[in-house]
Order: C-alpha cells, then structure tokens, then sequence
C-alpha cells in the first residue's frame, strides 16, 4: 500500500502538489498503525523518499504551505529512536536524515523545537554508535553482511548534508549557533571516537560555509568564544585525528570570522539551494566521516585569501583566531574554559588550563570581570588533580595580577575566611612577582581598615553583618597566612610599620566589637568566642613579629606570658606599652620607619588609631632613635596637642610622655636618689608592701630608661637576688622582674662587679624554673633570657624556644649545657648552688637541682667527687632513689645510672 502511494506521487509529476498533504497523511496513518517490522519501515521510507522527490521536481513546491510536514517529522523521529543503538545494518538512518535533508526546502519552516528535538534524536542515533570496529564484528554474524564502512560513511554523509541543508535555508549565525550547541555535548563526550564524529562535523560545515561563502554577515557570530575555546581544547585531545581535525576546523572558523569581520568587503551574493549544492548535492565537498586512523591530510582547494591559518601550530592559531575576538568573544572563550577546568576527564581539564594561560598571557591585561574569574577558577581548582595543570591555573592568576590587583583582592576576600589551602595557594600565586606582592599587601591593608562602627546599645547583635567588615575581618585573616609565605617575605619587610600599626589598631577595633553591648549578651559573646577574630588578630601581630627579623620583640612578650593583656580591652594598654617597651630595650631597627607612620595616625579620625599611636609614642621616647626623626621640641609640641584630644586615655598617656626624663634631665639624679631608700623598704614583714617597693624600683628603673640606676645598681643587685629563695611566691616573682629589669638597663654598658651578680644567679634562676607558682616561673624564664642576653650567650633564639615552649629532659639539658659552655669561671659556684638546693623544701626544685648535678657528673666527675661531703652525696642518693619512681622513662633511667656513681663514691675510702 505504502509503495502505491509513492508510485502514484512519482507519476503525478508537476500535478502532485494539490494531493501531498492528502497521500501523506494517509501514509503517516497506515505507518503509525500497521505492525512495525523491517518490511514496513522500508516501504515507509521509499515511499516518502519518492513523494519528497516528486515535490522537489515541482515548480512551485518552495512556495506551497504544506500542512502534513510535522506529522511527517514526528514519524521519521520515532523511526529513528527506536532503531538499535549499538547495530548500524540497514540504511534506515541515512534515508530518514536524507527525507529530513528534503523537507528542510518546503514550507512550512520547521519550528525550533522540533527541530532541536530533531538534531538530538539524530546526533543520539549516529554519533553515539559504537566504533566502525565493533559495527563490523557485530555484523561478521549475518549470513549477508552489509557493507558497514559504506553505510556508515554514507550516514556520516547524509548527517552532514542535513546540517548543510539547515544553513542553505536559513544562512544566519543564529542558525549556526543553534545547530553547533546541539554538538557541543558530543564535542565534549568523554568517549574518543563520539568526540572525533562531532568535531568532523564541525570541521565539515565550516568547510560548506567558507566555501559556499553563504553566511550572513550582518550579525555577529554569537558566542564565538565558546566555539573556538572547545576547538582550542580539542586541538590538545589525546587522539592525533582530533588534534588535526580540530586544527582545521579552526582554520575554516578564522576564514568565517574573516570574511565576517571585513566591513570594508561587500556581501557576496547568496546563490540559489540547488546552485550552492550544484548538480550533485550529496557530492559537495565534505569530509570522510569514517572513524579516523590518522591525521587527515589538509584538502585542496581551500580558500585563498588567506590560508596560512592551516599550517600554523595549534597555538599559533588560536592567538590569530583571538586577537581578531571582540572583547565580549575574548570573554566567552575564557569563561568556557574555566568551566573546562571542572570537567570530569584528566586531559579535558589539562587541554583547558593550557589554553586559558594562552589567552591570559596574550590578553589578560585587558580584561573585564576578572574577580569573578578569579573565583571560578578557586572553584575548581580543588577539584583538578594533575600538578601540572593545577600549576597552568595558578600561573593564569599570576598573570592577571599584573593589571588587575584591586578586583582579584576583592574576589578572593569572599572565600577567605576561613582561608583554605586552595584559596592560600591562589594568594601565593597572586603575589609570585614581587612587584605584585607589594601592592596586593597595600590592598589588603586598605580593606582591613573599612572597619564598620560597632553596634549601638540594644541592636542585638555582637558583630556587624556588612560586607565591609567580612571583607576586613577576611583581609586580617589573608594577612596572617602570607606572612608565612615565601612569595611574600620581601612585601611584608618592606610593609611592617604599616602592618604593625593596623594590627595594633585591628586588635583594638575587635577588642571594641567583643563587648557585650547588654548584660543578657555575655552568654552570646562566649559562643561565638571560637569563631571569635580576636585569636586572630593576636596571630597576625606574633607571625609578624617571628617572619620579619623582630623575634627578639616577639621574646619579650612570649617569655613574661604578656600576650593575654592583648584579650581584654583594659589591658590593651599595657599591652602595647610592653611591646613598644621591648622595641626600644632590643634597640629594634624599625622604630624610625614605624614613627614615620605612627605620627600621621595622631590625627586620625579613628580613636583607636591615635591610642595606639600614643601608647607607641610614650614608650618610644626612650629610644635614641626617636631624635632622628623628631627634634625635642616637635615632641614636645606633639604631646601638648594630644592634650586636646577627645579621649581622656590619650589625654592621660599624652601627660605621661610630656614627664619623661627626655624632657626633664634634672629627674635623673632625683630618681637615683631616691632608691636606698626603697632598698631599705625590701626588708618589710608584709608581703604586699615588698612586693609594690620592689614594682614602685621597676618603675623607676623605667622612667631613668638608659640612664640606669648609676652607682645603686650593684646595690639593688646584691638586694634582689636575696630574695630569689624567699618564701613568698609574690616577693620572689617581684625579685626577679626586678632583676630583669635591672639587667636590661645595662645591657649596652661595663657590666663591672654586676657580671657576677648575674653569673651568681644563673642556677637559682633555672632552677626555679620548677617552682610551685606559675608567676615564678614566668619571671625566672624572662630574667634568665634577659641574663642570657646580657652575658651574649648564644644560640640566644634556640634559648628562648627552650625557654618558651619545651618542658622535657632534653630542654633541661639543653639548659645546662648553656650554663656550663658559657660559664666555667663560675663551675665551682654554680655546683655550690646546686648542692645547697638539695635542701630546698620544693620537691621540683630539688629535683631539678639533683638533675644539674647528674649533668655535671657525668662530664666532670672528679670535680663533683672532691666537692660533695658524705650529707652531699646521702642526700642525692635519697632524692635519685625517688627519681627512680619518676613517670618519665628518661629520668627513671638517668637516676639509676647516678646511683651507681654516687654508691662507688661513697664506697671509696677517704684519702
């Protein structure tokens, strides 16, 4: 029935038109409801085959609206979806494109989605055929087998006749458009041989429509940029065919582009659909599409105004495809291949970090939305798992820093709090040229300092929400991590006055934010204290100080446990005091550069940021360095003006400096004078008045700066060492800061008859390093530092770590070693000193003192024999058999070795 129907259209000739629409739909009805078998289908397609052919004889077929085409596709769409997806026997698939191929000339139109349902239907049944291989091995199995190459080459063929079709009807960008984001699926497909058809076909139509030169140029190309990006990717494919047919494909591309773009050329004329396909329509100059063994070679007869473009290198091409890109285009292709860089396969994300470095360093200068990029690619960098290609986005960050600092900050502040290792790496790459680092610290600087005011009474909330204080609170934390890093180290040398100011002033401002703003909000303020910056803040001032040189300002603090005066808002002061206390006493280089900025910061319109200037200022007063940079006079003019200012704590800290001694050199000997007196104080029956004369002499010892005591400081030596072993936990914490103290104001002079008052308190000092009382210890560290120091003992940094943070045998022998190395003059004293401390009521420290003299022992026993008397070495047989039930294995071991010694010394007859 069905091949009646074509019979009769085929007889008809020029006198069919008035009955298709009637012989179709009797067509579609009989096929829609006849049992479906191999026979039917054939009869179906050559009987439609014959009417489309007829039609197509017919004059006035391309001005006849015709009503049954719809109907017609939806058939030939069903056909084809339910045709084997893994077989390719028959011709079915080559008839229905080549019947679509047809009706693409008749009227009406095809409407958009169907014809988008259209060309996935067809894509779906053809390129995702298995390989020409396993066609043919399936077919090995038919007692007939069918050609396979030639069905599947003609299918290719017809596939690429239809997309040719679609664009002789419709030559507008927008079509081609329409019909390559159908392929980009397939362009992209994670199989190789899907991956080489859709780019064949790519290659293909661009070939018809360079050639035929047939493509409007009154539009622009819409998102050339995606186009050439996945054809830039393709161009590095794994597969050699791809590589080459991508190459080309690019060439044809450049020549549309270029014919497109040359305004100055007027349009072709557009020829008829039967003269651009000529006489032989399925003839026209396509490539073969049969699965490729290997790189096709380059076809003759391309066009001549400028083929060059096909045998450049892959990046050659690319860089003369987009210097021709509008910016918008240059955009898109970028885009695209940031978003390549999320792909599932290996080489897709490598081919597409490659080719975005490409475009970077050829155009990243003038780029726009470049934070936005910037995101994106931290987005997915944690994902791509090849160095190399991780390495290609870091790079494209580095490159984009050369002309786009301020927005690439801005962005990466979005994602870095907290700052992740993927984020940490793109700071590092932001700053890998040195120029760059610089400036991204000057950035990162001024969004620190966008510090909202705190909330008013009763807003019911701790901490702003608006962006500009995440972004401070991000820029503190980004700060913090890249004074660790390495690309960074010359950036924050160069910055540290700034950095130490607006860490200082940060400190303040989240001191300020931490304040319950209501009694009911305590509790608030305790559960975010995890989450809270001020840990931060706090992190950022001591990385600073460790990672620039200033560790010995960063020892001051650590040794004397003065950090936490930093954690509450009263303390603030002291804080700051301390730590501009320790800059003057170690004589730290960057006092002047600080001062450069600190006085600016005196007019400030912030109060924290004058606070902080003036508790620096007062405390920088004694420093020689100060007159450098101001006269007396300008100091003093300085001072008197913040006597106006607002605040009563600037006004208070403003008339403490206008009292230092730099301005009254007649306090000098009135100070002096005044401390025999308080050493008579020293000897006092109550605790709390020793212990304030012995802080009331520290802070005298202050205000002298380096003037020192003058001829008392033998005297409040000899006096406070007295006190080292006083039974009072606050008076022997208040000697030796008063020792310290004393110690630091003549570091740079004759130390004279007080080396061996500090020689003397050596082993007291390290021992009580086990006192019961925690403030003991603390200030037996710092004074044994700051002895250290004075005597020049060295590795002085390995000390203080010893000192600050290690607890075990090995700090304890560290500690010794220091000791005896740098002070053999004084063995015999300092073993005396240890022997007497066998007696001391506080377990640890006998312990500690029974630990020295096993040291000692084993490195000069002789000396240690002739010393001890019989008590002696009872006394240290008794503490080392208690050593021997010590938790630690280390002593366990060394106390039974001791044993040993002292059971043969005691055994020995005496001489």
């Amino acid at each position: 029935m069905l091949l009646s129907y074509g019979q009769m259209a085929a007889w008809a000739k020029s006198h069919i038109l008035p009955w298709v629409d009637n012989i179709l739909s009797r067509m579609i009805f009989y096929f829609r409801f006849s049992s479906w078998d191999e026979t039917l289908k054939q009869s179906f397609l050559t009987s439609i085959s014959m009417l489309v052919g007829a039609i197509s004889r017919s004059e006035g077929a391309h001005s006849y609206e015709f009503s049954q085409t719809s109907e017609l596709l939806e058939c030939l769409m069903t056909l084809m979806e339910k045709e084997p997806q893994d077989t390719l026997l028959t011709s079915v698939h080559q008839q229905v494109i080549r019947i679509v191929s047809s009706l693409c000339a008749l009227r009406p139109p095809i409407d958009v989605e169907r014809k988008s349902r259209l060309l996935s239907i067809c894509f779906r049944s053809i390129l995702a055929l298995p390989q020409l291989d396993a066609l043919e091995k399936q077919a090995c199995l038919l007692l007939e087998q069918p050609n396979i190459q030639g069905l599947y080459s003609q299918t290719m063929e017809a596939l690429d006749h239809m997309l040719q079709c679609f664009m002789v009807q419709n030559p507008t960008v927008n079509e081609l458009h329409f019909l390559l984001s159908h392929l980009y699926i397939w362009l992209t497909s994670e199989k190789t041989h899907e991956r080489q058809r859709a780019v064949h076909r790519c290659t293909a139509l661009f070939k018809f429509l360079n050639h035929k030169q047939c493509l409007s140029t009154k539009e622009n190309f819409i998102r050339v940029g995606q186009l050439v990006a996945m054809l830039g990717i393709l161009c590095q494919d794994s597969d050699s065919t791809i590589q080459c047919v991508s190459l080309e494909a690019l060439g044809h591309l450049y020549q549309l582009l270029m014919h497109q773009k040359a305004q100055e050329t007027p349009e072709v004329e557009r020829e008829s659909p039967r003269e651009l396909f000529g006489p032989d329509a399925d003839g026209a100059v396509r490539w073969s599409s049969g699965d490729q063994k290997g790189c096709p070679p380059i076809p003759q007869g391309m066009a001549s105004k400028d083929d060059s473009i096909f045998y450049m290198s892959s990046d050659q091409a690319l860089q003369a495809i987009t210097n021709h890109l509008e910016m918008a285009e240059l955009t898109d292709l970028i885009w695209t291949t940031i978003d390549g860089l999320g792909s599932t396969s290996s080489s897709w994300v490598q081919a597409a970090a490659d080719l975005l470095l490409l475009v970077i360093q050829e155009h990243g200068d003038s780029l726009a939305t470049v934070g936005k990029m910037g995101q994106a690619i931290h987005q997915h960098l944690c994902a791509i798992q090849m160095p190399q290609a991780k390495d290609s986005a870091l790079r494209v960050i580095t490159l984009l820093a050369r002309n786009h600092i301020p927005e690439l900050v801005a962005a990466f502040l979005d994602f870095s709090t907290p700052l992740d290792s993927q984020a940490f790496r793109l700071w590092r790459a932001l700053g890998a040229e040195q120029p760059a680092s610089y400036l991204i610290l000057t950035v990162l600087l001024a969004w620190l300092q966008k510090r909202p005011l705190p909330p008013s009474v009763g807003d019911g909330s701790s901490y702003p929400k608006e962006k500009s204080y995440l972004r401070s609170l991000a820029a503190m934390n980004t700060i913090h991590e890249l004074q660790f890093a390495r690309e960074f180290k010359k950036a924050v040398r160069d910055v540290f006055p700034q950095l130490f100011l607006a860490h200082l002033a940060q400190m303040h401002y989240i001191l300020e934010l931490s304040q319950p703003t209501e009694p009911e909000q305590e509790q608030e303020v305790q559960e975010v204290a995890v989450l809270n910056p001020q840990s931060t803040s706090l992190e950022a001032l001591k990385s600073l100080l460790s990672t620039t040189g200033h560790w010995h300002d960063f020892a001051h603090l650590e040794l004397q446990s003065a950090w936490e005066y930093f954690t509450s808002i009263h303390t603030y002061p002291q804080a700051v005091g301390l730590l501009a206390r320790a800059m003057v006493q170690n004589h730290c280089t960057q006092i002047k550069a600080v001062l450069g900025y600190l006085l600016p910061n005196l007019q400030s319109q912030q109060e924290r940021e004058r606070k902080t200037a003036i508790l620096l200022l007062v405390e920088f007063l004694y420093s020689p360095a100060l007159l450098e940079v101001l006269s007396k006079q300008a100091a003093l003019t300085v001072l008197a003006q913040s006597l106006q200012d607002p605040s009563s704590e600037i006004r208070v800290a403003s008339l403490q400096g206008l009292g230092n001694i730099l301005f009254h050199p007649e306090k000098e000997s009135l100070l002096q004078s005044q401390l025999p007196a308080f050493l008579n104080g020293f000897f006092q029956k109550s605790e709390a008045v020793v212990v304030g004369i012995m802080g009331m002499v520290s802070d005298v010892l202050h205000r002298l700066g380096m003037q020192g005591a003058g001829a008392q400081t033998l005297s409040i030596a000899i006096n406070t060492r007295y006190f080292f072993d006083d039974e009072q936990d606050k008076v022997r914490a208040a000697a030796m800061a008063l020792f310290g103290d004393l110690v630091a104001t003549v570091a740079d002079r004759n130390l004279r008859g007080l080396r061996t008052q500090v020689c003397q308190s050596m082993v007291p000092l390290l021992l009580h390093l086990k006192d019961q009382c925690p403030a003991v210890v603390t200030q037996a560290k710092f004074t044994f530092y700051r002895c250290a120091v004075l005597l020049r003992w060295q590795p002085r940094h390995t000390l203080f770590c010893t000192l600050a943070w290690e607890n075990g045998l090995s700090a304890r022998h560290f500690l010794w070693t220091c000791l005896m190395t740098h002070s053999q003059e004084e063995f015999s004293i300092h073993l005396s000193q240890a022997i007497n401390y066998l007696h001391s009521h506080h377990r640890h420290i006998k312990t500690w003192a029974a630990l020295f003299i096993g040291y000692t022992t084993c490195y000069q026993p002789q000396a240690v024999s002739q010393m001890l008397s019989d008590k002696d070495i009872k006394l240290l047989s008794s503490t080392f058999k208690d050593l021997k039930k010590d938790p630690e294995p280390g002593i366990r071991e060394f106390a039974t070795r001791q044993l040993l010694f002292f059971w043969k010394v005691s055994a020995r007859p005496n001489q």
